[in-house]
């Protein structure tokens, strides 16, 4: 490489992280201000004085508010399909699912942590499904991303989701569990990746036998007896007769 190209690489890398920075720190003070003053409590105003930039840096990296408190999930999400297009063709589609969360569960935390604390996820966690406005948002998005799978794993699979139901059948139980999963960890105390790595990995591998399986315990015989009597009247009072 030849020092005027070198030179003029450099300033584009130095931009780049300039620009980084100041996104992970935007949106650092938000959660931060939204979990502990409430999402609807907070100002962009205030996002930005806790930076000591503009408003229109703000915008220059979120399109909203409701964007800076979905920003991490928006990252796990990426991170899971990203890994769940690369599973090998001849993988199950709920198989392909499993092993992709799973992965992404495996480096998704030093992601997580170059942006936020995990700490401070799980805390945006707990306030996204207890502000009204959010968890509609987050309902919302949900179904999107289940359409986005479904679509993938149609995809996978040669067929067409307008007229086979089994990807989205598939996809709607996977991310049911996902969604348990999530709660569970999220009021939880051990906020680790291992731990919802691990959390995650048992509620799957429970979701086969949950739904063919045979939850009833055997039936213990009921041995012959006297028949059971009838209801007896109740005893009428009889006044003392003294």
């Amino acid at each position: 490489m030849t020092d005027g190209r070198r030179a003029a690489e450099q300033p584009t890398g130095l931009r780049e992280r300039k620009k980084r920075r100041t996104r992970d720190a935007l949106l650092h003070a938000a959660l931060e201000l939204f979990t502990t003053q409430g999402y609807d409590e907070t100002t962009v105003d205030e996002i930005v004085d806790a930076v000591e930039v503009s408003q229109r840096t703000f915008f220059r990296y979120f399109a909203s508010k409701e964007e800076t408190a979905f920003a991490v999930q928006e990252m796990v999400e990426s991170r899971f399909l990203s890994e769940l297009r690369q599973r090998p063709a001849e993988e199950a589609p709920f198989e392909a699912m499993r092993s992709a969360v799973l992965c992404a569960w495996n480096s998704i935390g030093e992601a997580i942590e170059e942006t936020v604390t995990v700490e401070l996820h799980m805390r945006t966690y707990r306030m996204i499904e207890s502000t009204p406005s959010l968890l509609a948002a987050h309902l919302r998005r949900s179904i999107d991303l289940e359409t986005e799978i479904a679509e993938v794993i149609a995809g996978r699979e040669g067929l067409d989701i307008r007229t086979d139901p089994r990807p989205r059948v598939a996809v709607a139980a996977f991310s049911g569990v996902m969604r348990v999963t999530g709660q569970l960890w999220g009021h939880g105390r051990d906020t680790s990746m291992e731990s919802l790595r691990a959390l995650t990995e048992n509620y799957l591998d429970q979701l086969g036998p949950a739904l063919a399986g045979n939850w009833h315990a055997p039936v213990e015989p009921v041995t012959a007896g006297p028949a059971p009597s009838a209801r007896q009247p109740r005893p009428r009072h009889v006044p003392n007769a003294s």
